[in-house]
């Protein structure tokens, strides 16, 4: 069925030993016979997403990126154990099948998990479902359910709770983000010095501390085939943890790119936010703070932090690209994309003033 999320070729340079993952994956898995065929899930940026397929039986394989890798970043240790221990409490978590820490499999830890199945939002709606403007906006009312979902779980007296680190959520985020586009800077890059001092100076209080998804999109959700109404899993959790909602919010809303945006933000868009039906990020905006009860002034700090935030992620990878330790020609503009971020961030400064 031509609707349903689906795998393809693997590209250049992310190639995975077949025979390595099938006498692993055979270990694994009891009764896995046949012969192996993996492939390539078109999205991710970040961590590698493929499909391990034995006949009609298939799993999900996920690894960090080739090349250089930030201290910290792309724990796939963490974002499985994450998985493990949400999956009770947030029925929408696949199930993980196991943690490969043998780094003589991949070169690298991974894990493996459960296939779902069903439809993901990327950045086009698959044409043979045809939504009407009434089914978008159930869809789009039903994912965000799920985010609030997640923002009320209750975390205490599981091994979710040890991913806090206590109040200073907002400070350490806005500080760490700076530090890590500092750190990412190429020659042909903008400085965000405006931009990060404006953060800095704006900084509020946390305005409570729970598990935060941070990169909850919609291309990070699977849908029912039967009913795009129905969220059937939420995927990527590799930058899980407990913080500030509100800040999740602003992340999440860096990617909601909406119909009457400017060409250049359009060109960025990643899911089908766009669509009739949808909301307007400032009616996303206005349907989490009534649904959780959460006051804010102005939410201008959080979406400015959001860009920045997605501005810097950007930038990390364009840095690897620029630096020749990845060959994926698509990131090869992501400079200019960090450029056009930054005078989205000035706009709303300017006009928060």
């Amino acid at each position: 069925m031509s609707v349903l999320d689906q795998a393809g070729n693997i590209r250049e340079g992310e190639e995975l030993d077949l025979e390595k993952v099938d006498v692993y994956m055979k270990s694994q898995v009891n009764g896995l016979q046949g012969d192996i065929a993996i492939t390539q899930f078109p999205g991710g940026a970040s961590n590698l997403t493929y499909q391990i397929s034995y006949g009609d039986q298939s799993y999900i394989l996920r690894r960090p990126p080739f090349g250089k890798i930030a201290k910290g970043a792309h724990d796939m240790l963490r974002e499985a154990n994450i998985m493990k221990a949400l999956n009770p409490v947030y029925p929408y978590v696949p199930e993980i099948i196991d943690i490969c820490e043998d780094e003589s499999v991949l070169g690298c830890n991974f894990y493996v998990m459960e296939k779902l199945t069903g439809i993901i939002p990327r950045q086009n709606m698959p044409k043979e479902l045809d939504l009407s403007e009434t089914k978008t906006r159930d869809m789009c009312v039903s994912v965000i359910d799920k985010f609030i979902e997640l923002h009320q779980v209750n975390v205490e007296g599981t091994e979710l709770e040890k991913l806090g680190k206590g109040l200073g959520y907002v400070e350490r985020q806005i500080m760490g983000w700076s530090s890590r586009y500092e750190k990412s800077m190429t020659d042909d890059a903008t400085d965000f010095a405006a931009v990060m001092d404006w953060l800095k100076a704006n900084m509020p209080k946390d305005v409570a501390q729970v598990l935060i998804h941070n990169d909850f999109r919609l291309d990070n959700v699977v849908l029912d085939v039967n009913d795009t109404s129905k969220v059937i899993g939420v995927l990527d959790w590799e930058m899980a943890t407990i913080g500030d909602p509100l800040m999740d919010l602003g992340n999440s809303l860096a990617y909601w790119i909406q119909a009457d945006d400017e060409p250049q933000f359009l060109m960025m868009r990643r899911q089908p936010t766009h669509l009739k039906g949808m909301m307007t990020r400032q009616e996303v905006i206005d349907y989490y703070l009534e649904k959780t009860g959460y006051q804010v002034e102005s939410f201008v700090f959080y979406e400015v932090y959001g860009l920045f935030r997605l501005a810097v992620i950007m930038q990390q990878i364009y840095y690897r690209y620029y630096h020749g330790q990845t060959k994926d020609k698509r990131f090869s503009s992501f400079v200019h994309a960090s450029k056009y971020l930054e005078s989205r961030c000035l706009k709303l400064i300017e006009g928060a003033k």
